[in-house]
């Protein structure tokens, strides 16, 4: 079960009941969690949490994913979306701001969630926008600009579609002569390593060349 992605996600981490039975949480923490939903939803897979030291609560792991309290203050010029990203979108899900490339998100949902997301606003459906897409028009805008050479996969993560789903967008992707460059960003090697099967493996053969860029969180 454990090398099961799906199991993986299935018995994910979401609930104050299920951190409490697992952690001695600190009252910051306990405090962020019942707030977490209101913002990010809460989300750690096994894995992930298995790296966890569970006598420590400023441990560099457990701080990535448990809620504190400080995560639900929004100072007077915090701004709902830090990168800037929903003025830059001439189609819903598809981010043009550089001449050459674009972000494509393609889903708010991630295997565990990141307490210092900057796409909090829309990621895993508990934030104050729901994330819109448009891919066929998104790939519409594309073959429209030439222009573009580079195409950023993100999310969400991109590696939690299914293989089909995942494997469409790559093809589609690939027909469009001016794309050069197709990069996925994902964390999936670091909270869900149990993703990487030969079969996903054979579509980013297929669809190659492709650049993955991994989000890991070092001392």
């Amino acid at each position: 079960m454990w090398q099961d992605w799906s199991w993986q996600l299935r018995n994910r981490i979401q609930t104050l009941e299920q951190l409490e039975a697992r952690l001695n949480l600190t009252p910051e923490e306990r405090a962020g969690t019942i707030l977490a939903g209101k913002k990010l939803a809460l989300g750690i897979t096994p894995h992930f949490f298995s790296l966890i030291d569970r006598n420590d609560p400023d441990c560099p792991i457990r701080r990535q994913v448990v809620p504190r309290i400080e995560e639900s203050v929004t100072a007077p010029d915090e701004m709902l979306d830090p990168c800037g990203e929903d003025s830059h979108m001439p189609v819903p899900g598809l981010v043009h701001r550089y001449p050459d490339r674009v972000l494509l998100l393609v889903t708010d949902r991630c295997a565990s969630y990141c307490r210092y997301c900057t796409r909090s606003r829309v990621v895993s459906g508990a934030g104050e926008q729901e994330l819109t897409m448009d891919l066929e028009g998104a790939f519409a805008y594309l073959e429209k600009h030439p222009e573009v050479r580079d195409v950023l996969l993100s999310g969400g993560d991109p590696l939690l579609l299914s293989d089909a789903k995942l494997s469409a967008i790559l093809t589609r992707l690939r027909q469009i002569p001016s794309i050069e460059f197709i990069r996925i960003g994902t964390r999936i090697p670091i909270f869900l390593p149990q993703r990487i099967t030969p079969e996903l493996v054979a579509i980013l053969k297929r669809h190659h060349p492709l650049w993955m860029s991994v989000h890991s969180n070092h001392p």
